[in-house]
């Protein structure tokens, strides 16, 4: 492997010491609830439980201290839409060396605050990461900085596989890992040690549909690349050559999953095991919701990678996930105009046990009759079955009644 590869599963082992005591070794639990969702054995690696809730706080430590004296006092750039960012922000700032991290325009706020808050110099730019990426090793360049690269660098490569290293010593006998792919340093340095480990063991990759980048390069496919995608952390439009020959010669297959299973899987991720995942945390949660039957019966590792999420884009996915459980939908009701029909309404809504949230009458933009009104309301139940129970009441007490908004369209 060494004459093949720029990685060795000795350069593992290596970075296992080096930064041990300085990162979490995060815990690795079987999720029994999630295991019989997907009639599979599953393990989580609760990588979001870092300090800087991402496993890229490995690679990037492992990167920093191979410098020298003379690179550490010059400092550091990197380029990062947030978690590779705040990773080297965190250590440069620890290990005392200046860091200058740029990151695309559009970086969720909360990456951009919490890089900040770590003692480095952010610089927005760019409309992608490829161009924040030019700029960061121009401007590195030019002021003397050492480039810290988010995933084709031997060094970052090396850290990131020491995620393996936690998941198969404490359970040796895991038959598959899946990994969500971006620039491909994750599962690069996880096919390393782990098909060092156990040459049987599969291992699977996860990219995003909109962003399907390595698997183009790797089959030889011309998938079309871009999009505005929740999994902003694995939108990478051009993987790293050293990435790209490691996946080459160790991962097995490489999945595509699309923003709806992504989005199913961070909210299960919240329900189940009440912790925090973003949307690239949770691509290989979504790839196996997506063919659960590939892998039945299996002994499956996931890792949920980061949990670097903006609070309100959180809030929408939980939102929108109860209006595909049929949770949370919006009625229209054709109601006479007439005093007490809204109570009415209310009534049997209530008498079925569910709970209205909002309330709304379109007496004007409507094709009801100038003396009805259209009532709009959100209402929230059990399950699909109960909003059925809610729908059938109201036809029963002589209302029409239209279901927006369920997951599933009218009822």
């Amino acid at each position: 492997m060494s004459k093949l590869l720029s990685v060795t599963y000795g350069d593992v082992v290596r970075a296992a010491a080096a930064i041990r005591g300085a990162v979490i070794e995060t815990r690795f639990e079987q999720s029994r609830t999630l295991s019989k969702l997907l009639d599979a054995e599953i393990w989580l690696k609760f990588e979001n439980l870092q300090f800087t809730a991402s496993y890229k706080e490995r690679g990037a430590l492992n990167k920093l201290l191979s410098l020298t004296d003379a690179e550490r006092a010059s400092g550091v750039i990197a380029m990062s839409a947030g978690n590779h960012a705040q990773g080297v922000a965190y250590h440069a700032h620890r290990l005392g060396i200046p860091a200058t991290i740029v990151m695309p325009a559009w970086t969720p706020t909360i990456k951009v605050e919490n890089t900040r808050s770590h003692g480095a110099a952010v610089l927005l730019e760019g409309h992608t990461l490829e161009d924040a990426s030019h700029f960061a090793v121009r401007y590195g360049a030019e002021h003397g900085l050492t480039f810290v690269h988010p995933f084709n660098d031997p060094a970052v490569i090396a850290g990131q596989g020491t995620v393996a290293l936690e998941m198969l010593n404490a359970t040796p006998d895991l038959d598959t890992l899946i990994v969500p792919i971006g620039g491909g340093g994750l599962i690069s340095g996880m096919a390393v040690a782990a098909k060092a480990i156990n040459p049987k063991i599969k291992v699977i990759g996860v990219e995003a549909q909109l962003y399907p980048s390595m698997l183009n390069a790797v089959k030889k496919s011309s998938l079309p690349v871009g999009g505005d995608t929740l999994a902003e952390g694995i939108a990478v439009t051009t993987p790293g050559d050293r990435t790209k020959s490691i996946i080459e010669a160790l991962v097995d297959d490489i999945l595509l999953v699309s923003e709806a299973d992504i989005e199913r899987a961070v909210a299960l991720l919240i329900n189940i095991e009440k912790t925090v995942v973003e949307g690239a945390g949770a691509a290989g949660l979504a790839a196996l919701l997506a063919a659960k039957r590939l892998y039945k019966d299996r002994k499956i590792g996931l890792v949920l990678c980061g949990g670097n999420i903006d609070t309100r884009l959180l809030a929408s996915v939980l939102t929108r996930e109860m209006a595909r459980e049929g949770r949370l939908s919006r009625l229209s009701i054709d109601l006479p105009d007439r005093p007490g029909q809204l109570a009415r309404v209310s009534g049997l809504i209530g008498g079925a046990g569910a709970n209205i949230l909002e309330v709304y009458h379109q007496r004007i933009f409507t094709d009801v009759p100038a003396k009805g009104t259209e009532l709009n309301l959100v209402i929230e139940t059990r399950d699909r079955a109960h909003l059925e129970q809610v729908v059938s009441g109201l036809k029963a007490g002589g209302y029409a009644v239209l279901v927006k908004g369920s997951g599933s369209g009218a009822l």
